[in-house]
């Protein structure tokens, strides 16, 4: 295993604890496209959370330095009681395997939403049982509690894992959060979300791995019109970063530079707030 040191910058408990007003929704970055987010009846979501330092080794054997530069909040058996484990692709920045053995170790059992290649990969490489899974694809629904996920289209990296998805999140009477996934630019990406009127836009900006740079994501921002755009995928290697500021940059350049938001580690982010 080579789960990271940890910081103390947030705890389970406290989030736990953490209560979410009536008609808002709370989120917390974990570094890199991960996510905690919790509703006002206290459900508590997990998106592609990415706790160990596994891409270290994959990245040294390209020559490329893919040490984790954030510290992990906490370990991974500490996410056991969450209500839903959500996951975007299989890449080992999203689906880490170092993660889901430690919090399967520790008694984990999901359940997982997972897109079609993802899910097999739980069943193959973890054993997890298909009772525990739900496969999910662009426009199908799951609902928690008060909480709503809803899958949208995304275009991947590669060949490896043809069925990457994003999501969002919405609750009834209160506002809808759009993760993009790691996705290219596409209208379609786009499309398929404008409709649902997304009020925060939480978006990658890792150009170099072919997702959207900071201009594509501008782009996509324009198109989908959410009132709050949020950068991600952006600080967790050091092969692999970005100034955040240049979608701000973009987003300013496409006439919607009041929308940027960037977000702090660990830190709640609650809409509205």
């Amino acid at each position: 295993m080579t789960l990271p040191s940890t910081t103390s910058e947030l705890t389970l408990n406290e989030l736990r604890s953490f209560s979410v007003p009536n008609g808002s929704l709370t989120a917390w970055w974990l570094g890199q496209s991960g996510y905690f987010l919790k509703s006002p009846q206290g459900v508590l979501v997990v998106l592609d959370p990415y706790l160990s330092n596994v891409c270290k080794a994959d990245g040294d054997r390209y020559g490329m330095d893919a040490d984790r530069r954030i510290p992990a909040p906490f370990t991974p058996d500490e996410l056991v009681g969450i209500d839903l484990y959500v996951l975007t692709h299989s890449h080992l920045d999203h689906m880490d395997p170092e993660t889901i053995s430690s919090y399967r170790e520790a008694g984990g059992v999901g359940p997982y939403l997972a897109p079609p290649e993802t899910y097999e990969r739980l069943q193959q490489q973890f054993g997890i049982p298909a009772e525990q899974i739900m496969m999910t694809w662009p426009n199908k629904s799951h609902t928690v509690g008060d909480l709503t996920l809803t899958t949208t289209f995304a275009i991947g990296f590669g060949a490896d894992d043809m069925t990457h998805v994003g999501y969002l999140a919405s609750l009834e009477g209160g506002p809808t959060f759009y993760f993009t996934g790691d996705t290219a630019y596409e209208d379609l990406v786009g499309l398929g979300v404008r409709d649902r009127h997304p009020d925060v836009m939480f978006t990658v900006i890792n150009g170099a791995f072919r997702n959207l740079g900071p201009a594509e994501a501008a782009k996509l921002a324009k198109l989908v019109d959410p009132k709050i755009v949020i950068p991600c995928h952006h600080d967790m290697f050091h092969c692999n970063t970005a100034p955040p500021q240049m979608l701000q940059t973009n987003l300013i350049l496409a006439g919607i530079g009041e929308k940027y938001h960037d977000l702090a580690h660990f830190k709640p982010f609650t809409y509205p707030g």
